[in-house]
């Protein structure tokens, strides 16, 4: 099991064999997956200073857009 990582690496995420993110790329190819980034992303921008989390909302929201990046950087190649 890894540590908890609330950003990078959710120990809710990771209780699996499979990381949550992973298990998502494989039901929806790469292109499912960069769209569910965006849209996640844009979740934790808007929740942003509405909980008590605000800085770890925006750095989820660039998680997922670094994410969804690294995918399509790497379809393109």
């Amino acid at each position: 099991m890894w540590p908890d990582d609330p950003v990078n690496r959710p120990t809710h995420y990771t209780g699996a064999w499979i990381e949550c993110i992973d298990a998502i790329r494989a039901a929806l190819g790469d292109e499912g997956l960069v769209l569910y980034c965006r849209g996640a992303a844009m979740k934790y921008m808007w929740r942003a200073g509405k909980k008590d989390y605000d800085v770890q909302d925006l750095r989820k929201a660039a998680w997922y857009c670094e994410k969804a990046a690294s995918v399509l950087e790497a379809s393109r190649r």
